[in-house]
Parts: C-alpha cells; structure tokens; sequence
C-alpha cells in the first residue's frame, strides 16, 4: 500500500500550468513544439496575463494551438499572423498579444509581415519556432534549411547556388528600431531550457511595458522529417544547427 500520509505532505514539483489545457497534444513524438508550449503557459501564468492574453495561430504544425492554450486565440491565414496580431493589439490595446509561428509560415510567405510588424515597433509578441523544414505539409525545404540539408524536395541536399543561404531571422531583424527584445534559443537540455523560459519571459515583459515589438526564436528538433530518432534530433541541433544559428540575444530589454 502506498504511504498516503507522505504523499499528502510531499512538495509538488510538476503540474499542468493554468494556460494550457488538458487536451492531448498531436505533435510527433521528440517534437520540441510541446516544450515551447509549456515554456510560453508557464511565463503568462507566471506573469498574471492569462485573463487578456490573445494568441494568434497561423498555419502549420501548429495550427491546433489553439486547442492547447486556455486562452483566447485567433486564426490567421497562412504567414499573416503579425498582421492579425497588429489588428487585435490596436483595437484592444490592454491586450496580450502574441503569434506562434514556424520557419516556413513567418521566413517564408510571412516574411514581410514580420519585418514591417518590426519596423512599425508593433507591441507583440512573436514566439518563432525554426525546425528548418516544412513540418505539417511532409519536409520540403523551408528559408532555414541548413546548405546541404537533405528535404523532400532537396533529396540530394539544399544547394546554395540554387536555393542560396538559410535565412537568419534574428539577424535581419536586429539592426531594426522597433524591436524592443530579440533572441535566439533552444529546448535541447536542461540549461537551454530555463534560458527559453527567460527569454520568452522578457519578451512578453517587454510587451506589458509597451516598449515595443519583441520576438524569441526557438531552435527545435522534427524528427519525423529529419528522419532521425528524438534523441538523434536532439543531436543534430548541437551539433548541426547551432552551428548555423547560434543561441544569442540580439536586442536586450531591461524592464
């Protein structure tokens, strides 16, 4: 029998946070996406901004993210994101509003919609998954594939001479006057994880503040068209990707 006196009296060391709901996830098994959704409900929770916060989904892996949050969302078509969230920002001012965005939705299609929400110093937030391929519609190559990356539709490799260079998000944005705060991460270990969470933390501290546009992109792993296991994903980031893209913050905010 279980000693129920010393359960009742044990320290809680995980729950569920209050932002996300209890519906099953459908991300592939090793998919980082989870762990960005946690990182993002524990920061609202943590901030008190559950009540008014607004998320924005656009089209990808993670369409049905707004299954996953307890929280207001609205669908935007596909690479729109940053222009639906400006909608919802400037008539609800009081609002929290952030868009979740793969590398194909906002480097791709969406690419001038998040260089303008920047330059215009939107007070949003964009929380930019980059897997470096097309997830949801079978691995083509995305703007983030690494030269020599092998997709569905570079089956011998990105070539540079053909496809040119992976597109450094952070970078093209970091010389931009209405970025209040701006990194990269990852979700690989332990230690890249807290460093995740303080960085989505300042973003959205950024927005409370209204001090500008604020954007934090996350590193993550798809196994599935990699064709690698979880733990071989989790590989291929340290030591493939972050080569490419190394973990930085690019525009810093001090509350």
């Amino acid at each position: 029998m279980p000693d129920t006196e010393h359960i009742a009296d044990a320290e809680v060391v995980y729950r569920r946070p209050a932002a996300l709901t209890e519906v099953q996830m459908r991300y592939c098994p090793g998919c980082t996406h989870g762990t960005a959704h946690r990182l993002v409900a524990e920061v609202l929770e943590e901030l008190d901004l559950i009540d008014r916060t607004v998320i924005v989904v656009t089209v990808g892996c993670s369409v049905y993210a707004d299954k996953y949050f307890n929280i207001d969302a609205v669908q935007a078509a596909h690479g729109r994101g940053p222009a639906v969230a400006t909608g919802v920002k400037r008539s609800s001012p009081e609002s929290i509003v952030f868009t979740y965005q793969g590398d194909g939705d906002l480097a791709a299609i969406g690419l001038s919609e998040v260089i303008h929400a920047a330059q215009r110093g939107e007070s949003i937030t964009v929380i930019f998954i980059n897997n470096a391929v097309f997830g949801m519609t079978r691995g083509q190559m995305a703007p983030t594939t690494l030269a020599g990356q092998t997709t569905t539709t570079t089956p011998r490799g990105r070539d540079p001479q053909i496809a040119g260079m992976p597109m450094m998000v952070c970078e093209l944005l970091a010389s931009i006057a209405g970025v209040a705060y701006l990194a990269r991460e990852t979700m690989i270990d332990p230690k890249t994880v807290r460093n995740a969470k303080r960085s989505i933390k300042k973003a959205f501290q950024a927005q409370v503040d209204g001090a500008g546009f604020s954007l934090v992109e996350l590193i993550s792993t798809c196994p599935v068209w990699w064709y690698k296991t979880p733990l071989e994903a989790i590989a291929w980031i340290r030591e493939e990707m972050l080569q490419q893209y190394p973990l930085q913050v690019f525009v810093e905010y001090e509350a």
